[in-house]
């Protein structure tokens, strides 16, 4: 058989400005501070029924994802998946697929059996719906399938690549050098030069390359400021060592139950957002992540929260580490990404002889190795990130008012989302634990 490759690049980057009404008080240390009202109202993205539901289950594969790839680590170090790359990659396979495959991906990505058509316009939604909700976040999405010139796509595969994906086919001389360039050059204009390369060589075997890249820049809505942040003691599971820790009074949604105490801190107009889960005494990252897949807490579609477990308005005294983590799959334990989505149930995609991938090109086609590499950095500004998924298939309210106090010192290891709130599509999720 042939072999043909699929390539995906996701990238969550920095953020924009926010303009907010605050209010002067004076802090602990003497000195006049804003608190900033954080609680500003969303303009939802227009989604059906059918779409709304796709985003709960495909969140909750998401956070299945985050428990999987937590429960493989034995490192102890921080990481940060985008699960929802994942997902574009297996969509765009799923336009190929048929039978049992079809049925398996749709499933355990959370589309319910709902079709190709329902999965191709839920992945056009977030495309064309995303980048709009924020005026002041810069969030591009783009695809792009570099084909061997001695291959051809099915017409209506390319079609629909190019119609729900904005995915145009380029046809290249893969034995050429040039080609390895031209990929990465793509690879690094669509990420802004967050992911400089995405491979290492081109294989002149290889049908076709697909890659997504998703670029999302802006600002805390309510920025650090420098001179707040102090070298402090954050707690390891190890022992102790000294971090710099961000620090500002705002007004952000909080909430805290047996579990953990968590924060919602927006970017840019409020709609982007992080929350932030901080385990309470007694308890570690690993109740948090169990907790989180068998709750509302991070899948929902509301701005802040759900019966039982509910965010409400508070002005919280903030602490938060400023950190770099990189991640890659490949050092979760042998068999690496496509080890741990068989854990969660989907297998037939993987299989040489069961998957059925008929529509791709003339030739039969099945995943042989998906990897994903991302990273995360968060400062004073705001957050960037960037997430890789590589997959290759062979032949395949008022601030005036009065609210209630808390103090949030992410000083120990904690679990955190990057989310978009008028959909609720999490975009990214990582732990810090203060080890690299």
């Amino acid at each position: 058989m042939k072999r043909m490759y699929f390539w995906t690049v996701a990238l969550l980057g920095g953020m924009a400005l926010v303009s907010c009404s605050s209010t002067e008080e004076v802090d602990d240390l003497g000195e006049t501070k804003s608190v900033v009202d954080m609680l500003s109202e969303p303009q939802y993205i227009e989604m059906t029924d059918q779409q709304r539901m796709f985003v709960l289950d495909n969140n909750q594969f998401t956070l299945n994802f985050l428990k999987t790839a937590n429960d493989a680590d034995k490192s102890g170090k921080s990481f940060i998946y985008s699960p929802l790359s994942i997902t574009y990659v297996l969509g765009m396979t799923n336009d190929a697929a048929v039978g049992e495959t079809e049925k398996e991906l749709e499933q355990r990505l959370g589309f319910n059996e709902g079709g190709i058509q329902a999965v191709n316009d839920f992945c056009k939604k977030l495309i064309d719906g995303l980048p709009k909700v924020d005026d002041k976040v810069q969030l591009n999405i783009a695809n792009a399938i570099f084909l061997n010139k001695d291959y051809q796509l099915k017409q209506q595969f390319e079609q629909d690549m190019q119609e729900y994906y904005d995915a145009k086919a380029e046809a290249l001389d893969f034995s050429s050098p040039e080609t390895l360039s031209h990929i990465n050059g793509w690879c690094s204009k669509k990420t802004n030069g967050m992911i400089p390369t995405i491979l290492d060589g081109v294989d002149p075997n290889v049908v076709s390359y697909l890659l997504n890249a998703i670029y999302f820049k802006a600002d805390w809505a309510s920025k650090f400021d420098e001179k707040n942040t102090k070298m402090e003691t954050f707690t390891t599971e190890n022992g102790t060592t000294q971090l710099p820790l961000m620090h500002q009074k705002v007004l952000i949604s909080y909430l805290k139950n047996a579990t953990c105490s968590a924060v919602i801190i927006p970017y840019g107009s409020g709609l982007w957002n992080m929350t932030v889960l901080l385990p309470e005494a007694g308890k570690t990252t690993d109740d948090v992540i169990n907790m989180a897949v068998n709750s509302t807490l991070l899948n929902n579609q509301g701005w802040c929260g759900n019966p039982g477990d509910t965010f409400h308005p508070c002005e919280v005294d903030l602490k938060l580490p400023r950190f770099k983590t990189a991640s890659d799959t490949d050092n979760l334990g042998e068999g690496g990404l496509i080890s741990l989505l068989r854990k969660m149930g989907i297998r037939q995609v993987f299989d040489s002889i069961s998957a059925q991938i008929p529509n791709m090109t003339d030739l039969p086609v099945y995943i042989k190795m998906m990897r994903q590499k991302a990273a995360i950095e968060v400062n004073e500004e705001g957050s960037e990130a960037a997430a890789v998924t590589a997959a290759a298939s062979f032949t395949e309210s008022s601030i005036h008012q009065e609210y209630p106090k808390a103090s949030f010192h992410a000083n120990r290891p904690f679990v955190y989302a990057i989310r978009e709130a008028s959909s609720g599509v999490i975009l990214f999720v990582g732990k810090f634990t203060g080890l690299e």
